[in-house]
């Protein structure tokens, strides 16, 4: 066992290697090699979110020129050199842009006019809801952006996002399956949804909708969305409930993600407890609550400042931000905010908080990592930790007290992962 922070980067480094795609890709294509290797039409890949240009990569290693044509569509900076056998469009998130619909646009293209000889297989990931995206008729760009940007600031849940996205996407919640014709779909997906539904995985775009258009209008009504005729008239419209033509596989998940992180603090020394992979709470209550384990460890054990056993508390999930400050940050440097105000002056306590695609909110990080004496360093540098997390500025916090946590783009994208450490 080592220094506390030293075993949190090992932790953090080994937890998101483990959930890269490539491995299960490669499975999945080599599984069912036979029937892609007899395909007499048309093969083609289209890949969309974080994690697109990974696994695309791995389809060119499996498949190689039996792909006839290819297709990422990825969130800006997340490209890793250039690709034979694809064309890159990189598009915006969280917010669509104008590439989010040229992308979905050129999917289209390629898939139309496909029929039963032909073959499509989808790789998904996390933040295909964004950077693939067309409206359906009748509403725009501008439409869809104004509703998202209130259900971002409202604190509205991924599954509550994606329900009202599906609803207004003509390429979501199945309906890209309907451009895809006759033409079989072989889906891969790799999860940020609580739970693994493929239907929500990046709203689902080959797969039956399970959400209602009742759902979705109350999810207006629940957060007050201002929200015009024409995007109420869209969101009454259903979406596809049966797709007969997609066969389906999980490329990974926090689940899988937590796993490893469990079985790594394990091997650095400490009893590891994974207590949930469904955290989905306010980001700053999350903090508390991880808080406050700390505390229960620390504050009742029997020599005063130090637990008995060397422990990991693992969570993993997507906690939400109600913003309703100015700042700037994400849902896991708010959480690691919130934290550090609750372990301050603990000794022998870290708590971090990480987005495995190594992006938070709209930042160059990818979560914060803190202990007893970061605001301290906050407060010498003239941030008053309490203020910054009532305005939503965890990251200029966490940058004074050198506790952000940056990684770059991942190449994956399956929720976040929390972890208190206590010697």
């Amino acid at each position: 066992m080592g220094d506390l922070r030293e075993d949190a980067f090992h932790i953090i480094e080994k937890s998101i290697n483990s959930v890269m795609p490539d491995v299960s890709v490669e499975r999945a294509l080599k599984d069912n090699f036979e029937t892609l290797d007899a395909v007499e039409g048309k093969l083609v890949v289209i890949s969309i979110g974080k994690a697109a240009y990974k696994m695309a990569e791995k389809a060119e290693a499996v498949l190689g020129d039996r792909i006839k044509e290819g297709l990422i569509v990825t969130k800006y900076g997340h490209v890793g050199g250039q690709l034979s056998r694809f064309e890159v469009i990189e598009a915006g998130h969280p917010i669509p842009d104008s590439n989010s619909v040229k992308g979905a646009e050129r999917a289209i293209e390629l898939v139309s006019g496909l029929g039963k000889s032909d073959y499509i297989v989808m790789l998904i990931s996390g933040g295909g809801s964004a950077v693939f995206e067309k409206p359906v008729e009748g509403i725009s760009m501008q439409e869809i952006t104004m509703v998202t940007d209130q259900l971002l600031a409202s604190g509205a849940n991924i599954v509550e996002m994606n329900t009202i996205r599906k609803h207004l996407s003509d390429v979501k919640g199945g309906r890209f399956a309907k451009h895809c014709g006759n033409a079989g779909i072989m889906a891969i997906a790799l999860s940020d949804v609580i739970g693994n539904q493929f239907d929500s995985i990046a709203s689902g775009p080959v797969h039956p909708d399970k959400t209602t258009s009742e759902m979705a209008l109350s999810i207006i009504d629940k957060y007050s969305i201002f929200a015009g005729e024409p995007v109420l008239r869209a969101l009454a419209e259903e979406t596809p409930k049966a797709v007969q033509n997609v066969q389906s596989y999980l490329a990974g998940s926090v689940k899988d993600m937590c796993k490893v992180a469990a079985l790594e603090a394990e091997a650095l020394g400490y009893t590891p407890i994974i207590v949930t992979t469904r955290l989905d709470c306010e980001a700053r209550e999350a903090g508390r609550m991880l808080a406050s384990i700390a505390a229960e460890h620390v504050l009742e054990a029997p020599c005063a400042g130090k637990p008995e056993a060397p422990l990991a508390f693992i969570f993993g999930g997507e906690p939400i931000v109600h913003v309703t400050g100015s700042g700037k940050g994400g849902r896991a440097q708010e959480l690691a905010l919130a934290a550090a105000l609750g372990i301050e002056g603990f000794e022998n306590v870290i708590v971090f908080a990480v987005g495995s695609d190594g992006t938070d909110g709209p930042t160059d990080a990818a979560g914060g990592i803190v202990d007893g004496q970061s605001t301290s360093f906050m407060r010498s540098e003239g941030i008053d930790p309490a203020a910054a997390l009532k305005n939503n500025d965890a990251y200029r916090a966490l940058h004074a007290s050198g506790d952000l946590l940056v990684t770059g783009p991942t190449g994956t994208n399956v929720n976040d992962l929390m972890v208190v450490l206590l010697q």
